[in-house]
């Protein structure tokens, strides 16, 4: 995600917020006063953590509208967080929001949220998309895999922190029907890699289960080595090969 906060003379500008895989934050534009920058900082560190946050805002001698800060900075609240891929700008008084959310539900809860950091003199422009189903999964799964502990089917700590993730926006998909799909790089037998692919796969499925999500909805599927989307020669390339895909089936 790039944030830009940047004022000239009376115009303001938040731009550029755009998700990005590990949700780091860069912020940059120009702000009236080192107390604002501050001010900025502080909430977005409390939205996305501090070691999430890269800072490339400057002070400047430019003049802010009355309450100017107030306004940003009840903006700045978790509900952007549900925009992938978009922007939003406030000049003068005319805020402009795009992108993509999950949902109906969520772009009208954004919407709402955006329209009440400011006062009946701001107009909000909305054009908030919902995104596909199989884009939100994609989007929350980023460059990421689903890891497990070396030749088995348990999860490590971060495999289990992706799949919470996942579990989260299959919900609000309102539970599609996904087939759920094991794949192995090419090292050893290939009807081990199948057996082993499908195992995870499986317990992908169960862990899933546990987090609330109906099992008449997911299916599982061992591709073992026959589908990689890496080079196998490499050992980046292997690691990327050792995957999870999740697909919305119609």
């Amino acid at each position: 995600m790039r944030i830009t906060i940047g004022l000239l003379l009376s115009w303001v500008c938040l731009a550029d917020i755009v998700q990005a895989a590990q949700d780091k934050i860069v912020v940059s534009g120009t702000v009236p006063s080192e107390a604002t920058r501050a001010q900025v900082l502080s909430r977005l560190h409390e939205l996305y953590g501090a070691e999430s946050i890269t800072d490339q805002m400057e002070v400047g001698n430019v003049v802010a509208p009355a309450n100017w800060d107030q306004y940003v900075l009840k903006m700045l609240g978790p509900n952007l967080r549900h925009i992938s891929a978009g922007q939003v700008q406030v000049e003068g008084n005319q805020i402009r929001v795009s992108g993509n959310v999950k949902n109906e539900a969520l772009r009208q809860e954004v919407t709402s949220a955006l329209a009440s950091s400011f006062n009946q003199t701001y107009q909000v422009h909305n054009t908030l998309q919902v995104s596909s189903g199989q884009q939100a999964l994609d989007e929350t799964l980023g460059q990421r895999t689903i890891e497990f502990e070396s030749g088995s089917t348990i999860l490590t700590a971060k495999g289990r922190v992706v799949l919470d993730e996942m579990a989260q926006v299959i919900r609000e998909l309102n539970n599609p029907r996904i087939a759920i799909i094991g794949h192995t790089d090419n090292v050893g037998l290939r009807e081990s890699n199948i057996e082993l692919s499908l195992a995870r796969a499986a317990a992908v499925r169960q862990y899933l289960i546990g987090k609330r999500i109906e099992s008449s909805s997911m299916s599982v599927t061992g591709s073992g080595p026959d589908a990689p989307i890496a080079d196998n020669s490499t050992a980046e390339g292997r690691g990327k090969n050792r995957r999870i895909d999740f697909k919305i089936m119609n």
